[in-house]
């Protein structure tokens, strides 16, 4: 290399077009310009040189490395457990207000989408949904279609994940897509089953087949080991009570004070499980209500009671704990993930794409077992996701290799469901569990094994990712609008075929037929009407604004130095005002439009005038 190209790499930093190869290594300034099928193969040889084969010294950064990053990860996963508790604690009462009696499908996927959202997991979505068919409060037919919402409303969690990375904007794009395959999976297979349920019953006719007649409730509760890991710090935190939600569901209680639940009450004021959590073995008819023990959305588990278990608490005390955790455990989590996506980076510094592609290549249909097992593990399809989502974000791991994965977190969630129902009396819950099973397998044997069906969600999530390009904001707005707003508006609109009212059902009836003509109109200008390109462009121009408010401060004092330097080599001597005053004007432009006139422009044309007069 010569001096000129060493001078440029320590300014600009390494790229493949320097090396004979062509290949490119992680901390490149065209490491994201690299697609897939650029990548070239390695031979497990090099594999095992570039994992192995090092010095002393080498191995001592590797084993603080690896130190530093099971330690973030344990707190990463230590966020998740808190998200997911604070979750369950401010939206138990609304999630379990939710389920209710049969309703329509469409509702019943609404619920399980909001459920879902509120509470943070699918499988605790599936579980309540599971014991409330199996309690008979709802049939298998709404169960199904609640499941098949569940299964939407799970990947809220990695979308959620992935925005910690906003700070890069290639790093967002590949974790937004990373994340968002989840979601496209889960579109597409209810876009194509719930019509199909809806006409033939595949899902309830299969599930019926594969349970027996009658049964018995059997089994106890299985938890995983990563859960045993976790979930005694999470628990000095806070420990969500899930009562609540099924109580409420089955039209048992309210969160009302007053109720069963609130406000809460510790036997002669003394703060512990035994005093504060009712026995299901004691009888308590008879007793005043200051001798009967009673907790709410936050309870006590074996360990004792959490930091934010208060005695005589109200549902908004509680809902309060909840939100002050919630934003706890969102902080622990991007700080983790902060710091495990530094630590990587620096341990992945200088290794060529072509070793970490061999390494992580593995076969689709291995990756979902293996998706699968981690899941089951962890107990939690999000957990696995979120975990994931950062090394899709770093590049480590591609987005082809991280759809299988997804897939298999989408069938171990499912098992969860099946060891609920195992321990429900009759066959209905079981049912249920197996139709969420057989949903995911359905939706697999579509999306994956034929190529030309595969790039259907990888297009789909590449599209979703490339968005961030355009604007930063956009993966919040889509997760309000996807995950609130639809699921929110459709709610609304089948509830309104419910009310055994002719005159709600022909304002139902208008409101479908106003809606089906928007989605018309919607596409027809996407596709023909220049709205993409409306759209895009407004994107465009918000994430400008923003770039320039952001760059603002140092433009200003590059301005500033580049005036002064002018004016001694040209000899002007104006007012400092003067100069000052047109910096502040032209920032102003800036910031009023970004890009059609920067502040280094209106100041050399304000410059370049005053040397014009000059030399007049």
């Amino acid at each position: 290399m010569t001096n000129v190209e060493k001078v440029v790499d320590e300014e600009h930093g390494a790229s493949r077009k320097d090396r004979p190869t062509g290949s490119t290594h992680f901390g490149d300034v065209d490491f994201a310009e690299e697609r897939t099928e650029e990548i070239g193969d390695a031979t497990w040889g090099e594999v095992c040189r570039t994992c192995c084969v090092h010095t002393p010294e080498e191995w001592g950064y590797i084993f603080i490395g690896l130190v530093m990053v099971l330690f973030f990860l344990y707190f990463f996963l230590f966020g998740l457990e808190l998200l997911g508790s604070a979750a369950k604690v401010l939206g138990g009462c609304t999630a379990g207000a939710l389920f209710g009696d049969d309703t329509n499908p469409v509702a019943g996927l609404m619920i399980g989408i909001l459920a879902t959202v509120l509470i943070q997991s699918s499988s605790s979505t599936t579980s309540i949904v599971v014991s409330l068919v199996g309690a008979g409060s709802v049939s298998v037919r709404s169960g199904i279609f609640m499941v098949m919402g569940a299964n939407i409303g799970t990947s809220v969690t990695n979308t959620i994940v992935a925005l910690g990375h906003l700070g890069d904007g290639d790093e967002l794009e590949r974790a937004f897509a990373g994340a968002t395959v989840h979601d496209m999976f889960n579109f597409l297979t209810v876009a194509v089953l719930f019509p199909l349920e809806l006409i033939t019953h595949y899902l309830q006719a299969f599930s019926k087949a594969l349970v027996p007649d009658e049964r018995d409730g059997q089994g106890e509760k299985w938890e995983g080991p990563i859960k045993k890991i976790v979930s005694p710090l999470g628990e000095k935190v806070i420990k969500a009570n899930s009562d609540v939600t099924k109580a409420i569901a089955q039209g048992k209680a309210t969160c009302e004070n007053g109720d069963k639940f609130y406000p809460v009450n510790c036997v002669g004021g003394v703060i512990s499980k035994k005093t504060c959590v009712p026995s299901k073995n004691v009888d308590y008819s008879g007793l005043s209500a200051d001798q009967i023990p009673k907790v709410g959305l936050i309870t006590c588990g074996d360990g004792g009671c959490p930091a934010f278990f208060q005695n005589e608490a109200t549902r908004k005390d509680d809902e309060i704990s909840g939100g002050v955790t919630f934003f706890l455990g969102l902080f622990i989590l991007i700080v983790c993930l902060i710091g495990l996506v530094t630590i990587l980076q620096k341990i992945l510094m200088g290794v060529s794409t072509r070793i970490i592609y061999k390494a992580t290549n593995v076969n689709g249909y291995l990756a979902i077992l293996i998706g699968a097992a981690i899941t089951i593990l962890v107990q939690s399809s999000s957990i696995t996701t979120s975990a994931l989502t950062p090394f899709v974000g770093l590049g480590a791991l591609h987005l082809e290799q991280m759809f299988p994965l997804t897939l298999g977190a989408n069938i171990g969630t499912t098992i969860t469901g099946i060891l609920s129902a195992m321990v429900s009396d009759g066959v209905d819950a079981l049912q249920v569990a197996y139709c969420h099973t057989l949903f995911n397998i359905t939706g697999i044997i579509i999306w994956y094994p034929v190529p030309f069906m595969r790039r259907v969600p990888l297009r789909m999530a590449r599209t979703v990712g490339k968005g961030t390009r355009i604007w930063r904001g956009f993966p919040v707005l889509y997760i309000f609008v996807t995950f609130f707003i639809i699921p929110l508006l459709l709610l609304g609109l089948s509830s309104l075929f419910e009310q055994d009212s002719k005159g709600f059902t022909v304002l139902g009836s208008v409101l479908v037929v106003i809606l089906v003509l928007i989605i018309i109109w919607f596409m027809y200008k996407w596709i023909k009407g220049g709205l993409r390109e409306s759209i895009t462009e407004s994107f465009t121009r918000r994430q400008r604004r923003y770039v320039a408010n952001q760059n603002l401060p140092d433009d200003m004092d590059m301005i500033k130095a580049e005036l002064a330097r002018l004016r001694e080599h040209t000899g002007l001597l104006e007012a400092e005002e003067t100069v000052e005053d047109a910096v502040e004007d032209a920032a102003e432009d800036t910031v009023e439009d970004a890009a059609e006139d920067t502040v280094e422009d209106a100041v050399e044309d304000t410059l370049l005038l005053k040397v014009g007069n000059n030399s007049a």
